[in-house]
């Protein structure tokens, strides 16, 4: 029997030997540590009912619970919740028929459906930074988690890889090697070499111009230059996965570029449902109660992210048949998604009873609160963190045990690895995120280790 379901049933005998005649509302896991291991809320609905003090109700409760070996101590808190702890005996009972069972005691979902979770999203442009680490780990364990009850899961990582940048970049990756046979790796300076060459030389910005046109029309040798630099990208990003030990693969990327030829249509539809309204020759959608438009369309005839993410939905709604569709995007973009959503519903992009929704996180801060940056103020590197995460666990445990230096290797990563991930999904997902290497290698406390 679930612990949940004898604790119920040992709240219900109290309440009959308190002669409280009224059905108690069944106890739910406490929300935090200090509110012990279960919690009981049902003296404070009864108070009314009862006219009596809440506090009252639940000492009555606890005084006539019937004896037990499962609660180790009970505590009122507030205005009338009982916490609840219980013994180390029952959770260790609990843990271990857990790990004796397959499915961990967890039933499959007897309706399951079909989820598209859209997370990590890097742009082509650069190498992933410390910004996508909370992205890539949090969607990929709410994956593991909806696979793990019985969902068909379709990950899907949305890169940035079209835009104007491209031709810069592909005209320097042919002038570093006229035959785009080279490996990147430092994206980062790569992108910062081609732009400075972009500045000072006239005719390689009128070639690089001239590219993004030539990559939009479809020309065979801009296109063949393109693969190959997001091809190069896409290995330093899968580099990051393999190590993070997240499910991402070349498989599961839909790029921006893949809705390209979609976005016209996406236009059309809007045009066709009477929502586009022009304004300074852009095409704008104005949402109820929003003063501020959604521009679909800028008065150049280019497109934005949410022509792109409108394009998205529509095909993972219609295409992929998806019923629940999950982004896993920093809470700055809370704005941008509640009116693609509201658009998409509106125009019927998606069907109505499609689950849209915004997983929203904080941000990752230093100690001092402020934006997790470099000692000069860049941007961290996500290779560097894992890597260093590597480093300090391998530090952290060395004088600890008898390893061997090929176990210390593994353990390291293992360890370093395992730390990051917990001190990220340990915490509030929506709190920003103060990234402690002491606190999330320490051997005491709420850690990894």
């Amino acid at each position: 029997m679930k612990i949940k379901q004898q604790l119920n049933q040992i709240i219900h005998q109290a309440f009959d030997n308190a002669n409280i005649d009224e059905k108690p509302i069944s106890v739910t896991e406490a929300t935090k540590a200090e509110f012990g291991d279960y919690q009981f809320n049902g003296a404070m609905a009864l108070a009314k009912k009862l006219k009596s003090n809440p506090r009252e109700i639940a000492q009555k409760i606890i005084d006539v619970m019937p004896q037990n070996t499962m609660i180790a101590k009970t505590q009122i808190a507030g205005s009338g919740f009982i916490n609840i702890w219980l013994e180390d005996s029952v959770l260790s009972q609990s843990l271990q028929q857990a790990l004796e069972d397959s499915r961990l005691g967890i039933k499959p979902k007897d309706n399951p459906i079909k989820v598209v979770v859209d997370y990590s999203g890097p742009n082509m442009a650069k190498q992933m930074h410390v910004g996508h680490l909370r992205s890539t780990i949090i969607g990929d364990s709410l994956a593991n988690l909806l696979e793990f009850l019985g969902d068909e899961v379709i990950r899907q990582n949305h890169i940035g890889d079209w835009g104007t940048q491209f031709g810069m970049l592909i005209a320097y990756l042919e002038h570093i090697d006229e035959d785009g046979n080279v490996s990147l790796k430092d994206l980062e300076q790569f992108y910062k070499d081609a732009k400075a060459k972009f500045d000072s030389d006239k005719d390689f910005a009128n070639k690089a111009r001239e590219y993004v046109v030539k990559i939009q029309s479809g020309d065979s040798h801009c296109i063949g230059l393109w693969e190959k630099f997001i091809n190069i990208s896409l290995g330093h990003c899968q580099e990051v996965y393999d190590k993070l030990n997240v499910n991402l693969s070349d498989k599961d990327v839909k790029a921006e570029s893949f809705y390209n030829d979609d976005l016209s249509k996406v236009i059309d539809e809007l045009d066709g449902s009477s929502m586009l309204t022009l304004s300074d020759g852009a095409k704008c959608v104005f949402l109820d109660g929003d003063d501020i438009p959604v521009i679909v369309q800028k008065a150049d005839g280019g497109y934005l992210y949410a022509t792109t993410d409108l394009a998205a939905l529509r095909y993972r709604a219609k295409v992929l048949g998806a019923k629940r569709i999950s982004y896993i995007v920093d809470a700055r973009q809370s704005q941008h998604f509640k009116q693609v959503f509201a658009i998409a519903k509106k125009c019927g992009f998606v069907p109505q009873d499609v689950k849209l929704e915004h997983i929203a996180f904080g941000t990752m801060m230093d100690k001092s609160g402020k934006p997790f940056k470099t000692r000069d103020g860049g941007t961290v590197k996500l290779i560097d963190l894992l890597d260093e995460a590597i480093i300090k666990a391998k530090n952290a445990i060395t004088n600890r045990d008898g390893f061997s230096q090929e176990e210390l290797d593994k353990v390291a990563k293992i360890v370093g690895i395992g730390a990051v991930k917990y001190a990220d999904l340990s915490i509030n997902r929506e709190s920003n995120y103060i990234f402690d290497w002491d606190k999330m290698l320490s051997f005491d406390g709420n850690t990894a280790l």
